[in-house]
């Protein structure tokens, strides 16, 4: 075995584990930033909203997907009053 082949053979290994690395970092999904009060939004179109379920009447967490005015793909959490308060009296 040559110097030359153990060489071409260790930099392949090393862009194989390259490659692992970025894949890997791209199927993680980002964690929402946090709303703080007067941030804005400028929102031109909503992606999706999810939100914590539960049956009790409390604050949870919520985030916000969305497409802002610069074309930029945005998410933002923040916090409300959970759909059980609606239906209590």
């Amino acid at each position: 075995m040559t110097l030359r082949t153990l060489m071409l053979g260790g930099v392949l290994a090393l862009a194989a584990v390259s490659g692992l690395a970025q894949a890997d970092t791209q199927q993680m999904p980002a964690k929402p930033v946090p709303y703080k009060y007067g941030m804005p939004l400028n929102i031109d179109k909503v992606i999706a909203m999810n939100e914590t379920p539960t049956n009790d009447c409390k604050v949870i967490k919520a985030d916000i997907k969305f497409v802002d005015k610069a074309g930029k793909i945005e998410d933002v959490g923040y916090r409300k009053m959970s759909e059980a308060c609606d239906f209590q009296n």
